[in-house]
């Protein structure tokens, strides 16, 4: 375990207070975390758009695998590249690119006559998606004040699971008023062109992160931000802080980028550490739920119209869970929080793949009980898995490389949710709904074995102080 205690060091902070800049504050983390609307919406979407889509675009098990995956792929690189981006370009900057490609890409889909045109609308969303996943919560923890980061952050996962409820009351509203119509399906995805007006033309009032002007040598403007959002004697020490932190990084390392990563072993560590939190959060199989929850809940033994209402109750105990899991970010750390998720998710499969197995199809106790599970594990991966999983990857990463080692960790979540996106309806249709569950059952497994092992704790720190430890390598 890494130690990631304060030093003696650092600047004293003074507290944070309260008055007009904490709404400020609330204002411009409200205005970022439409990207995370976006984010939900375009991925939850495709639970109720795949079955008229199927029908209309002849699309077979393999196809509809792709289609939902094209995004998920796309979103692997837009991570990375969305990082790199805002690493040389600005936060706010490549934010206000990604609302474009948002909107670029969701008239595409629409518009979309074939397969192969609704998989490159598919790849621009996820390009803008994966861009929005490694660029905003980066923004949101580089904006936000150490004691209250974890919440601040983690509304951004809030609002992605807001998106997705939004597309599955969306969906259900649609395809229960014009489910009979040809192409009802590109009217749910036209929905989202709103959001991403709306993000672009609130960004154009937000500032760049403190934290990257004052990388770029640019303190008179980092203050300036910092002023909107603190006490001026608070944005003064945090500034200098923030100034002492880069020096002692400019003396170690002059260079940026991968140089940086691959020439100190501590920063290596750390992106693999990033890497396989995200991946293990994906293994989960969550959004095998949020993309296919009709298809499963069709499997357990709902008809087809009752399945995509029936999808609104995960949807709705996602971001009850969310509200649950901001109002304890900043009294569990970050690892008890973690361990605590594995476990009741780990939990939770076993009981899905158990009961697929005892409770034989056409058992009419069958549906409901395995609807209840899936309602139960994703509640606990809302308060106790998503949120913190994002938060503790927007904090672990030193300023030099934290787009960067974000975007490394986002490309390989991305990844793996790409590839069980694209293979869930075959392992479904293979090996049913209980030898898919136990198998996350097993991999939940491991991931607590891991987090106990290799997670570090990050919560009541400052950045700079959780850079200083990771990069220096001290050990608990």
């Amino acid at each position: 375990m890494v130690d990631v205690r304060p030093t003696a060091s650092a600047v004293e902070i003074p507290p944070l207070g309260t008055g007009p800049h904490r709404r400020r504050l609330g204002v411009l983390a409200l205005v970022a975390t439409f990207g995370g609307l976006l984010f939900g919406y375009d991925t939850g979407v495709i639970n109720g758009a795949l079955l008229p889509m199927q029908q209309e675009l002849g699309l077979t098990k393999l196809t509809e695998g792709v289609v939902t995956s094209s995004l998920l792929f796309g979103a692997a690189f837009g991570a990375v590249l969305g990082g790199r981006i805002a690493d040389g370009w600005g936060r706010r900057r490549t934010i206000l690119l990604l609302a474009v490609t948002f909107f670029v890409g969701t008239l595409v889909c629409v518009a979309a006559p074939t397969f192969a045109v609704i998989v490159v609308g598919r790849v621009l969303l996820g390009l803008a998606v994966g861009g929005a996943s490694t660029v905003v919560p980066v923004f949101l923890a580089e904006l936000a004040p150490y004691e209250v980061r974890g919440s601040l952050s983690g509304r951004n996962e809030l609002m992605i699971v807001i998106g997705q409820l939004a597309a599955f009351l969306v969906n259900a509203v649609i395809g229960t008023v014009w489910g009979e119509h040809d192409g009802v399906w590109r009217v749910m995805l036209a929905v989202c062109a709103l959001p991403a007006v709306a993000l672009f033309v609130g960004m154009l009032r937000v500032p760049e992160s403190p934290r990257w002007l004052a990388s770029r040598g640019r303190h008179d403007e980092a203050l300036a931000v910092l002023g909107q959002v603190r006490t001026a004697e608070r944005a003064r020490a945090e500034l200098a802080d923030v100034e002492r932190a880069h020096d002692r990084e400019s003396t170690r390392q002059r260079t940026s980028g991968w140089r940086t990563v691959l020439g100190n072993r501590w920063l290596v560590r750390i992106v693999l550490v990033g890497a396989g939190i995200g991946v293990a959060q994906q293994l989960t199989g969550i959004n095998s739920i949020m993309y296919y929850g009709q298809i499963v809940l069709v499997e357990s033994g709902f008809e087809r119209s009752a399945a995509l209402v029936a999808t609104i109750a995960p949807g709705v105990i996602a971001v009850i869970g969310g509200i649950v899991a901001l109002s304890t970010m900043e009294r569990m750390d970050r690892r008890t929080t973690l361990v605590l998720g594995y476990s009741l998710t780990t939990v939770c499969h076993f009981l899905i793949g158990t009961a697929s197995m005892v409770l034989v199809p056409g058992n009419p106790a069958r549906p409901w009980v395995i609807l209840f599970l899936v309602v139960a594990f994703v509640g606990s991966m809302q308060t106790f898995l998503n949120i913190a999983t994002w938060v503790i990857l927007s904090e672990i990463f030193p300023t030099q490389i934290r787009a960067l080692g974000m975007g490394i960790a986002v490309f390989c979540l991305w990844t793996a949710n790409a590839l069980i996106g694209l293979w869930f309806p075959t392992v479904v249709a293979t090996v049913g709904i209980t030898g898919t569950f136990f198998g996350f059952g097993v991999v939940g497994l491991l991931a607590l074995v891991f987090v106990r092992r290799f997670v570090p704790e990050s919560r009541g720190r400052t950045l700079e102080q959780v850079e200083e430890s990771l990069t220096a390598g001290r050990d608990a």
